[in-house]
Formats: structure tokens, C-alpha cells, sequence
């Protein structure tokens, strides 16, 4: 990549975060194209140069965040950090993303994520799985995983959960309460053990 394509790409991967940092904090529907422009340091034309149309733009903040959640996992999950602290990392992660992200913008990736062949679809079938399964695999490994369970029992059990929330009724209530099904994914209705 020469260095005008990695300006542009920087510049759109600028624009990106201004507009995610943006839409997370005031939702969708307040923040305009000029408000982003301003607060990234381009002008409108370049916005609408990179994504074309506001609801593009949209569409690109959506797949951006949907990638970097998946990379943090990944960089969790293949860290040499102990079991304990990756559960502890991600429990977090779930609590901070679930305190930091307005309603409106939420409950837009949530119609994203429940439409037929999704982006978060497709990211949970080659990057989720096989990192929850290593995760598993892990855990076992260094005694904090009952040996006897097999990654198909977690793997079918965070697929209903997955299937569960995809539901409108139910992802409209699921924020505020996203770190407790975290905790009881990870430490069961009993809580943490020392």
C-alpha cells in the first residue's frame, strides 16, 4: 500500500471512530454528517466522498464496530493471560461497551444483528466459535473448566442465548442487564468461586 492509500485509509478509519465515539454517546438520530466532519477534521464532502450517504456511513460504523469488538476478543482470547483474567477482561468488556453505548445505537446494531445473513452472523460463525472453543479448551486445560463438559454443550448453550436475544421483544431489554447474563454465562446462577 503506497502512502496516499494508507492516508485515505487512515483518514476513513478516522472518520469511522469519530462517528462510532459520536453515535455511541447521543445515539443516531442527533448527530449529523457536520458534526462528525468537524469533530474528525474533514470536510462534509469527504464524508460523503468515503461512504456516500449518512445511512452508509451508518452501515460502515456498524461493521467497524462489529470487527473491532471481534479483534479485542480475539486479542483476549489468544493472550497469555491466565482463565481467570480472560473472563475477567471480557466481563468488562460487556460492562463497559453495555454503560458506554447510547439506546438508539444499540438497538439499531441489535435489527442488524437479527436480519437474515448478518454481518454479526458471519463474524460469529468464523471468528466466535472457534474463539469460545478454544477459551474452552483453555479453561479445561488449566483446571478451571470441568473436564467432563464438552465444547458442544457451550457452544449449544451460547448459541441459545444467541438465538434468544436476536428476538426484538427481548434485545430491547437486554442492555442494562448484559454484565449479569455475562456472569452467569462465565460463573453459573451459584456466582464465582475462590
Amino acid at each position: 500500500m503506497d502512502g496516499f492509500q494508507r492516508r485515505r485509509e487512515q483518514k476513513k478509519k478516522n472518520i469511522l471512530e469519530t462517528a462510532l465515539s459520536l453515535f455511541t454517546e447521543y445515539g443516531i438520530q442527533k448527530v449529523s454528517i457536520s458534526e462528525i466532519a468537524k469533530k474528525a477534521n474533514v470536510s462534509q464532502v469527504t464524508i460523503y466522498n468515503y461512504f456516500e450517504s449518512k445511512h452508509n456511513l451508518i452501515h460502515d460504523v456498524f461493521i467497524y464496530y462489529v470487527d473491532k469488538a471481534a479483534n479485542d476478543f480475539e486479542e483476549v482470547i489468544f493472550s497469555d493471560l491466565p482463565f481467570p483474567e480472560k473472563i475477567q477482561k471480557m466481563v468488562f468488556a460487556k460492562k463497559e461497551a453495555a454503560t458506554q453505548i447510547h439506546e438508539e445505537f444499540y438497538e439499531f446494531m441489535m435489527k442488524e444483528y437479527t436480519a437474515e445473513g448478518n454481518y454479526i452472523e458471519k463474524v460469529y460463525i468464523e471468528k466466535t466459535i472457534p474463539y469460545f472453543t478454544k477459551l474452552i479448551e483453555d479453561g479445561k486445560q488449566q483446571g478451571f473448566v470441568n473436564q467432563e463438559l464438552s465444547a458442544e454443550a457451550v457452544l449449544f448453550y451460547i448459541n441459545m442465548l444467541k438465538d434468544y436475544v436476536q428476538k426484538e421483544e427481548v434485545y430491547q431489554k437486554i442492555l442494562p442487564i448484559t454484565e449479569d447474563i455475562t456472569n452467569i454465562f462465565f460463573y453459573g446462577i451459584c456466582g464465582k468461586k475462590d
